[in-house]
């Protein structure tokens, strides 16, 4: 994994962009290492920021739109299997609606977050935004912390 986390990382901004879309898809990778070994470098930290916050937003809404081309049986997959937790989950999109995308910075449960907002067929815009709101708010904390190193 660390091999491929320097061969992003060589690619600067690109690299990040990949990075982060992988980490904000179902697939677990963390770019916040890419980011920091960018920031580390000399990476300009406004550049860093966009191609890290599009990227990881791309990954959210590619899984919101499996969500929304979903089956039964993926949801089921990709849900806790836990009745309870399921519940919990599923309430909370029906509380929230389209605003509990803020949250889909969170590791495991985030992607499941996407995927549902797609299920639901919430309005796609709106998930954009509030998707977007969460992962830009992540990445400038992020950017924020390592530049006060």
């Amino acid at each position: 994994m660390d091999s491929f986390i320097e061969f992003l990382a060589q690619y600067g901004y690109t690299g990040m962009f990949v990075a982060s879309f992988i980490a904000g898809s179902v697939f677990p990778f963390s770019s916040e290492t890419v980011m920091v070994l960018l920031q580390m470098s000399g990476a300009e930290p406004l550049p860093l920021f966009l191609s890290a916050t599009v990227g990881n937003v791309g990954g959210s809404m590619f899984n919101y739109c499996v969500g929304r081309a979903g089956k039964e049986s993926w949801r089921s997959r990709l849900m806790p299997k836990d009745p309870v937790k399921r519940a919990r989950d599923e309430a909370l999109l029906q509380k929230y609606g389209v605003w509990a995308g803020i949250l889909c910075f969170v590791p495991i449960l985030g992607s499941a977050i996407a995927v549902m907002m797609g299920y639901m067929r919430l309005n796609p815009w709106m998930s954009l935004l509030a998707i977007f709101i969460g992962k830009a708010a992540r990445y400038a904390i992020l950017i924020f912390a390592v530049s006060s190193m």
